[in-house]
């Protein structure tokens, strides 16, 4: 009994590993998930069309990705779904505004990833949380994949690459 139960504990844990797709690269030895875009890339883009603060310093010193007069927003990757439930709320509480979670989904693996906005969807209405999706298209990427923030990951080789060239 005990070897199925560890043969089904095995089973279960590839296929649920396999099941809704990243893209990952090692860093110093340690596998993670690798998004192309920074967080605060989407963050940027959608507090911009909200005229929201964006990184908005609570007394607590913790900040909210984007504050507007209504919402405390969290923003975070699909797989980091459960976390941004606790920060939603707790920004929410901090600030008296309505908690809303955006979560942000890899073009690449949209269709598979929304699974977590329907996860996170029935969180959200049982417990007054506003959820929404956002993808690379809120970017306006170039050509070649980049977006139009500077401050971005998809940016830095460049970025580097003219500050040598000013050297």
């Amino acid at each position: 009994m005990k070897k199925v139960f560890v043969l089904l504990t095995l089973f279960i844990t590839t296929l649920s590993a396999n099941a809704y797709p990243f893209d990952t690269k090692y860093y110093n030895h340690w596998k993670a998930v690798y998004h192309p875009h920074s967080e605060s890339s989407y963050q940027h883009a959608y507090c911009s069309m909200l005229n929201g603060i964006e990184e908005f310093e609570l007394p607590d010193k913790t900040r909210i990705d984007c504050l507007t007069d209504t919402y405390a927003i969290e923003f975070d990757f699909a797989n980091k779904w459960a976390e941004s439930i606790g920060q939603a709320v707790h920004y929410a509480l901090m600030s008296g505004k309505k908690p809303k979670i955006v979560l942000i989904l890899d073009s690449k693996y949209k269709q598979q990833q929304m699974v977590y906005v329907k996860r996170i969807n029935r969180i959200g209405k049982a417990y007054g949380i506003e959820v929404e999706y956002v993808s690379d298209e809120i970017l306006n990427p170039d050509k070649k994949k980049r977006c139009q923030h500077k401050d971005c990951k998809c940016n830095r080789k460049i970025f580097n690459k003219a500050l040598l060239n000013e050297l």
